[in-house]
């Protein structure tokens, strides 16, 4: 999972959470708005982390274009 993705599973989530004030028999969106947000936060700690070691081991290398 990237940080777009990452973002935007937050961005749903907060807007279920938050915004949405609609029922759903048998589903709490509160509950799944909540869940979406956390495992987006979780998806984006996970890809920053991946993103600064990889960084660290040089496996990301920065090339001049002419």
């Amino acid at each position: 999972m990237g940080i777009g993705t990452s973002l935007v599973l937050i961005a749903v989530g907060a807007i279920l959470r938050y915004a949405v004030h609609a029922s759903v028999s048998g589903v709490s969106i509160h509950v799944v708005g909540l869940i979406l947000i956390v495992v987006g936060v979780v998806g984006l700690v996970v890809s920053l982390i991946w993103m600064l070691s990889a960084r660290r081991r040089g496996m990301i290398i920065d090339r001049d274009v002419y």
